[in-house]
């Protein structure tokens, strides 16, 4: 029997849910939807229904689309209430040290019901409600914390316990949920199903919407009803470039990441050297384009054209699901709900973002974007097409660290001629303030030789992102994937 595709995702249980889809009958954007609403439970402090994300969809007859349901920054009609302080917390990825911000004004207007309920009407073939129900069903029986998914939880412990709330229901026994921990939110299910039954309305102007609202009235939030009401999934065109004869096609502004990935790929379009770039090298342009996210640059972000602007000048990251199915068509949703704001609301399953918390999305200073303006996420589902259509489908979760785990995994398939397996795997390395952090296995002579400064990692990390791909070769047919097992990736075969 020929394969009726193959999804790639952050989880085993996320994968089997979209493999599952397939199986019966679904196209490549049910199967992602399916996944998603499985992340929730199985990657609860990914993502969830408080999150946003993106999704870019492409096959035979489609024309590459981009569905933009990231979060927006709150505060459309707002008072003059007092803003609460964010709550600062450290988090130790082992070899590095990150600051992300939590509490009620950390949150900003959630897209993820919007993006799905979106996705479906325009390009499903499964009612919502039939997806909705086996991921509603994981919520109340729960789920137990894999090894990743365990670490993730240690890590992020003092925000897991940043309210009663919170430690309610992430750390019941006084400590944050470990490897082996069921998770079970059955609130959350009944969310999900909700989601199924009417739609994303119950999430902006409905009952969930009016009880997160009240529940955040006098804690010091900016989100207002305003902020909800007026949210809607957008559809954008995508950001395209050439590369060694295909077309790579991202997120386009007012993300941040797809652009720089383009630029970075259109960078080394242009080199004449042969083969794939060195460590050497690739430092060398990923230090070229993190020079380019200057202020203007964020700033010029939503400004129509400016893609196609940043690259003229140069030519003359959370939870990922990628999907191919039977047919060729292409699906790929990156997600995020940042770390949490360690807001869980009563009786309404959710526990929204921190995004206006979080350092890497707001490089101008916090609160600084103007309401209702979409943040500039690194985040970039990523298609690869050749003459004979879609060769590689990925995304990454990973903050910061997404842009590079994308390029790196973009040239292990095309330059070095990698399956996605092992494009995922191979050792990474990311350049951001001087530094060079590397996983093991990455020859760093020539950088230090170079005079660069080194941050090499004990062993792989999370920290590297979390690329889930599937790649499609042409030439023989054989269709392969990845998960990254630096955040618990699977792949599953339908």
């Amino acid at each position: 029997m020929p394969s009726r595709g193959v999804v790639a995702a952050g989880h085993p249980l996320s994968a089997e849910a979209g493999a599952r889809v397939l199986r019966e009958g679904g196209n490549a954007v049910d199967a992602a939807v399916a996944s998603m609403l499985t992340s929730f439970t199985a990657e609860p402090l990914l993502t969830g229904p408080g999150a946003g994300g993106y999704l870019l969809v492409a096959g035979p007859g489609v024309e590459p689309v981009l569905l933009d349901f990231f979060v927006a920054a709150p505060g459309q009609g707002g008072g003059d209430a007092p803003r609460a302080a964010l709550l600062p917390v450290h988090v130790s990825f082992g070899d590095a040290v990150q600051v992300f911000n939590v509490g009620p004004a950390s949150i900003g207007a959630w897209g993820m019901p919007a993006g799905l309920a979106t996705a479906i009407d325009r390009w499903g073939t499964v009612p919502l409600a039939d997806l909705c129900a086996p991921a509603a069903a994981h919520a109340r029986a729960g789920v137990p914390l894999n090894a990743p998914q365990g670490y993730v939880s240690e890590i992020l412990e003092a925000i897991l316990v940043s309210t009663p709330e919170a430690a309610a229901l992430f750390a019941p026994g006084g400590r944050a949920l470990r490897e082996g921990d069921v998770f079970a939110f059955p609130e959350l299910g009944d969310a999900i199903e909700r989601l199924g039954a009417e739609g994303a309305e119950p999430f902006y102007t409905g009952e969930i919407a009016r009880r997160v609202l009240a529940w955040l009235a006098d804690r010091g939030a900016v989100l207002t009803a305003q902020d909800l009401a007026d949210y809607g999934a957008i559809a954008r065109e995508p950001v395209r470039v050439a590369y060694r004869g295909r077309e790579i096609a991202t997120n386009p502004p007012p993300s941040a990441g797809g652009a720089l990935i383009a630029l970075a790929l259109a960078t080394l379009e242009r080199d004449d050297r042969a083969g794939a770039p060195g460590p050497a090298r690739l430092v060398e342009v990923m230090e070229a384009v993190q020079a380019r996210r200057t202020p203007a640059f964020v700033k010029g972000l939503d400004r129509p054209g400016f893609a196609e602007e940043l690259l003229a000048t140069q030519l003359g990251s959370t939870t990922h699901v990628s999907v191919l199915d039977g047919d060729g068509l292409a699906c790929a949703i990156t997600a995020t709900n940042g770390e949490g704001s360690g807001i869980v609301v009563p009786g309404t399953g959710m526990h929204p973002n921190n995004m206006m918390g979080e350092e890497d999305l707001n490089p101008l200073g916090f609160h600084a974007f103007p309401p209702g303006r979409r943040m500039p996420s690194m985040m970039a589902p990523t298609v690869v097409r050749g003459d004979r259509g879609v060769e590689l489908v990925l995304g990454s979760a990973g903050s910061n660290r997404i842009r590079s785990a994308i390029l790196q995994t973009v040239i292990g398939v095309v330059d070095r001629g990698l399956d996605a397996q092992e494009a995922v795997v191979a050792p990474r390395l990311h350049f951001e303030d001087d530094t060079v952090y590397a996983e093991p296995g990455i020859d760093l002579a020539a950088l230090r030789a170079a005079g660069r400064t080194v941050a090499p990692f004990r062993a792989r990390n999370l920290f590297f992102g979390g690329v889930q791909a599937v790649q499609h070769d042409p030439d023989s047919g054989r269709t392969t994937a990845g998960g990254d097992p630096r955040r618990g990736g699977a792949a599953v075969h339908a």
